[in-house]
């Protein structure tokens, strides 16, 4: 209200200066500057070429939803590898291509992993979030980066901005505790240094000893057992400078550090619950987005990043020769890019992106040779409006080369430079002019190279290996409508696709040891849904429901393989989650749920491998009062997996029962 009231006074300022001085051009009237907010449009898919699924912080938070990994389970088409505990690692693969094929940007900047090719999405903090999202190929932005464009989906975590309209300085301070021993206190500071220039700094600490209960079951008998070896203490910080300068252009400045020591619990295989294997995790990464804008035809976005990753993999077994293994690995990335968008029409824009980055492993396992990479990504993108018809397309060229400093084992076996061409293509018609009903589809073509992992570890290495290419094709239907009575909006979208991969990267047994290969095949057909409404039930009391449902039928189509026409390991026929927000004078209800159907752990479809369906259910309630005029305190109580519901996402890896999180929060 204050925003619309100081935009309101400034038009009348403006209108009443513009009709008493219209004959005398010589005196001015400068009103001060006015910031506009506005909520980010929940339908938002409905009209983007490709599909997009989103949701806002805020709405996940409410839902009772404690991470990041739990929030892009609602998602349609997604699967997250969940290995349990309280710290376990959780990646995310979309529409079965492998957690290698999703790319993950954190503000704009994609995450990268060169060493293993996948992203540790639990390192990611929630508190912060202002708006997650999903994009099937790439996001909609022509300022975006070329790697954008080199992934089969994109997974995008925008942070909160500081909001300092008000007041120049903003503090909020939070604590949450639940079971398992878990506490986290959190701090954040917004602060305006000036009218042009704002500063944020996040900073959180997490531990738990996650040593929770689970059944374990063989055959007709079944005991209940303790996980053990599952406790983590992690810290989260982030530092975020944002400034506006005179010439139209904006600068982003953001430092992050995240550190982990942490316990893996192992499998649960013939009542051996023994474990001591434990990881250290360490990621700082330093990046800068700087944004111009000439007239109304040009825009420019630069971007650099450094960034530098450590981890140490210990256990004590002995069955190792000195009953001890150690592993550590550091990386080091240096990435620059640059984005220039040119509008030559209103309905036409074109740009190009140039990104360059070079990679570094060092490592103390033996034989390795400590690869550096070149990686240069070339991205021309276009779209063109023309009437009910949008068309998107873009031509990615990628090249790449690596040199290997310190191995006398593969100096022979340098790969060969690679290069690629991937194009893409997506449109969206609007089937009649007054109804917002859409027809969409999609051509994408990817282009995934081998990992130091895959080619380079241990004996199991391959430096022959060929990237992997998939190939999406898709075909869907959305619909918004607005304002029937009491519903605000409902919004739907049905999107069939299918994907083939070729030259999949799979280790294969080869004479006493396992040996990475281009040997697989796969097809993947599959159906995304998903549902948005808001209910306005009564005066400040509303209802806020979203659902998602897919079907997969991913089959290995290797030839000669034993397992052709299988279902792929770990990919259910049909998952989906829901989430519902009940808003009311009172306190907030929060309910979410999300599932998948029967699935295998291995390729092979038999019985002695086959994991159960599941369905986990979680409720919030929470409560927001006004300490002063100038604060807020907010309590919340979430119980996550109400039902105590026994399952596994990975086989031998129980996950958490039920659970409960308390938290206050304290805005002044």
């Amino acid at each position: 209200m204050v925003v619309l009231k100081r935009l309101a006074t400034g038009i009348v300022a403006l209108s009443g200066v513009l009709c008493a001085e219209a004959n005398d051009t010589l005196r001015t009237q400068t009103i001060e500057d006015v910031v506009v907010t506005t909520e980010r449009s929940r339908t938002s898919n409905i009209y983007s070429t490709i599909p997009v699924q989103s949701a806002s912080g805020d709405d996940l938070r409410l839902a009772g939803i404690q991470s990041v990994a739990d929030a892009v389970k609602k998602f349609a088409g997604t699967s997250v590898k969940d290995y349990g505990g309280i710290g376990g690692m959780k990646t995310v693969s979309v529409r079965n291509l492998g957690a290698q094929h999703t790319a993950v940007s954190y503000d704009g900047i994609v995450v990268s992993n060169t060493q293993a090719g996948q992203i540790d999405i639990g390192r990611f903090s929630l508190d912060n979030v202002s708006l997650l999202s999903l994009a099937i190929g790439q996001g909609s932005d022509m300022l975006q980066s070329a790697r954008h464009y080199a992934s089969a989906a994109m997974m995008s975590i925008t942070t909160e901005q500081p909001q300092t309209n008000v007041r120049p300085t903003l503090w909020r301070i939070g604590l949450a505790g639940g079971s398992w021993g878990q506490i986290s206190p959190k701090l954040r500071l917004w602060q305006r240094l000036s009218e042009a220039t704002m500063l944020s700094v996040n900073a959180e600490y997490m531990r738990a000893d996650g040593i929770y209960p689970y059944t374990l079951t063989n055959g007709k008998e079944s005991t209940r057992e303790k996980r053990y070896n599952s406790g983590i203490s992690q810290w989260h910080a982030e530092a975020n400078l944002g400034t506006r300068f005179a010439n139209s252009s904006r600068l982003d400045l953001k430092a992050y550090y995240y550190r982990s020591s942490r316990g893996l619990p192992g499998a649960v295989i013939l009542y051996n619950s023994d474990s001591r294997e434990h990881l250290w995790d360490e990621n700082l990464f330093a990046q800068a987005i700087y944004r111009k804008q000439w007239g109304s035809r040009w825009q420019m976005a630069a971007r650099a990043k450094y960034t530098h990753s450590w981890n140490k993999y210990e256990d004590y077994n002995i069955k190792y020769t000195d009953g001890r293994k150690e592993e550590q690995n550091s990386q080091d990335e240096y990435y620059a890019s640059s984005t220039l968008l040119w509008q030559p029409l209103g309905s036409l824009s074109l740009s190009l992106a140039e990104d360059v980055a070079f990679n570094k492993l060092r490592t103390n396992v033996n034989g390795s040779p400590n690869p550096l990479r070149f990686t240069s990504l070339t991205a021309l993108a276009a779209r063109l409006r023309a009437g009910r018809i949008t068309v998107e397309g873009n031509l990615l060229m990628t090249y790449a080369t690596e040199t290997l400093n310190e191995s006398t084992t593969y100096s022979l076996k340098t790969p060969e430079d690679r290069k690629h061409l991937s194009p893409s293509l997506s449109l969206s018609w609007r089937i009649l002019p007054d109804e917002a009903l859409y027809l969409r589809a999609l051509y994408k073509s990817t282009f995934r190279l081998p990992t130091f992992n895959d080619l380079y570890y241990l004996q199991i290495g391959n430096t022959s290996l060929r990237p992997e290419k998939a190939h999406e094709y898709g075909i869907g239907i959305t619909w918004n409508c607005r304002r029937i009575g009491c519903i605000k909006y409902i919004a739907l979208t049905a999107d069939g696709y299918y994907n083939d991969v070729t030259d999949k990267i799979v280790a294969f047994p080869s004479t006493y040891i396992w040996k990475m290969v281009n040997f697989g095949k796969a097809e993947i057909w599959g159906l995304d849904a998903t549902l948005a409404t808001q209910i306005d039930l009564a005066r400040r009391t509303s209802a806020t429901l979203s659902a998602s449902l897919s079907w997969q039928d991913a089959q290995d189509k290797t030839a000669g393989s034993p397992t052709y026409g299988s279902q792929l390991p770990y990919t259910p026929e049909a998952s989906g989650g829901i989430s519902a927000i009940l808003a009311t004078p009172w306190c907030t209800l929060g309910y979410s749920a999300s599932g998948q159907g029967r699935r295998y752990s291995m390729a092979q479809n038999t019985r002695e491998y086959r994991l159960k369906p599941y369905m986990e259910h979680s409720i919030s309630i929470s409560r927001e009062f006004a300490c002063s005029s100038t604060s807020r305190l907010q309590l919340q109580l979430s119980v996550n997996n109400l039902t105590d519901e026994k399952y596994e996402i990975v086989k031998y890896y129980p996950m958490p029962g039920r659970s409960v999180t308390a938290s206050a929060t304290m805005d002044f």
